[in-house]
């Protein structure tokens, strides 16, 4: 089944958002991906706690439809690529050479996380802690402060809905933005075994500042739903809590 996915503007410029969690940026070409945490399984195994170690196996392939589906040139990913910063070591044939077969057929680009600092580039691409790329910094954790365009990852970001008096959790994007319609985004998790925060959360919505209002973007079936979440001199809305 293809992923469905809805197209947003975001400073001036169109991004795509796609329920399977990535953000396309057609002008670029490029694939973003945030907290793919690769290996968590394994990590959790080495330290006690068994879990099924399929996850990477699980992100790798999801990842490479969406290569696919876009026809992508880059893929940028925005840190917590690997649980730890060995987990590039431990990944099992089949998981590595799908890895080195993406990184060899798009212009990748690992940005680095509180998890993976030192990682190393084992299946290819390149590493850096923060990109700029067509006026926008790239980076792990939203800057606090920060007035330029910026896409982060690391909160995990997720609402909770209710819907027909069922509360249903969604991953979502947080776009933080000002009057001109421009701002910061931070991207949900992608990787197959990561958990959500709550995307209302007092830290989600501080690293956003300085901006006037602050949204949550969620894909649905039919169209891709706004919440917000702030607006200056008010609190997060309820229903948008975790």
């Amino acid at each position: 089944m293809v992923p469905v996915s809805f197209a947003f503007d975001f400073c001036g410029q169109e991004f795509v958002l796609t329920r399977a969690n990535a953000v396309y940026w057609p002008a670029e070409r490029a694939l973003l991906v945030a907290d793919l945490h690769l290996e968590k399984a394994s990590f959790f195994a080495r330290h006690g706690q068994l879990l099924p170690p399929y996850d990477s196996r699980e992100t790798l392939e999801r990842l490479a439809d969406a290569v696919r589906r876009f026809d992508a040139r880059r893929v940028i990913t925005l840190g917590d690529n690997f649980h730890d910063s060995h987990g590039s070591t431990t990944l099992e044939a089949h998981a590595a050479g799908m890895l080195s077969a993406l990184t060899r057929a798009t212009d990748w680009v690992w940005i680095t996380g509180n998890h993976d600092p030192s990682m190393e580039a084992q299946s290819g691409g390149a590493i850096a802690k923060e990109l700029e790329v067509g006026g926008v910094i790239l980076r792990h954790m939203a800057k606090r402060g920060e007035t330029r365009p910026e896409l982060s990852g690391h909160f995990h970001p997720r609402v909770q809905l209710k819907i027909h008096h069922r509360h249903i959790r969604r991953p979502c994007a947080v776009i933080g933005h000002n009057d001109d319609g421009c701002g910061r985004m931070i991207l949900p998790a992608f990787g197959a075994l990561t958990g959500g925060m709550n995307a209302a959360d007092p830290a989600i919505l501080k690293a956003m500042q300085p901006v006037s209002a602050v949204d949550a973007l969620v894909p649905t079936e039919k169209k891709l739903a706004r919440f917000p979440l702030w607006r200056e001199d008010s609190f997060p809305h309820a229903h948008a809590s975790a």
